[in-house]
């Protein structure tokens, strides 16, 4: 969570907007984008995503299996 706390916090900066104006244009609470820059652990994704569109990103859902799949596989 740190890294997307990272990313949001450094992206909405070099913007130059406050959490509120970033709020508002992203259309979710500012408490949404006070717990994202915090690192909480409780975000709705969906939420998430609304905030990382604002970059052209996106988080998506993994399935447990395919992550024990990673563990095999060399990198």
């Amino acid at each position: 969570m740190k890294e997307l706390a990272s990313f949001v916090k450094e992206r909405r900066k070099s913007v130059n907007l406050t959490q509120e104006e970033f709020a508002e244009r992203a259309g979710v609470a500012l408490t949404v984008i006070r717990k994202i820059e915090q690192g909480k652990t409780n975000l709705n994704m969906e939420k998430v995503n609304l905030v990382l569109r604002m970059f052209g990103h996106q988080l998506a859902a993994v399935d447990s299996k395919e992550l024990v799949g990673l563990d095999n596989q060399e990198l």
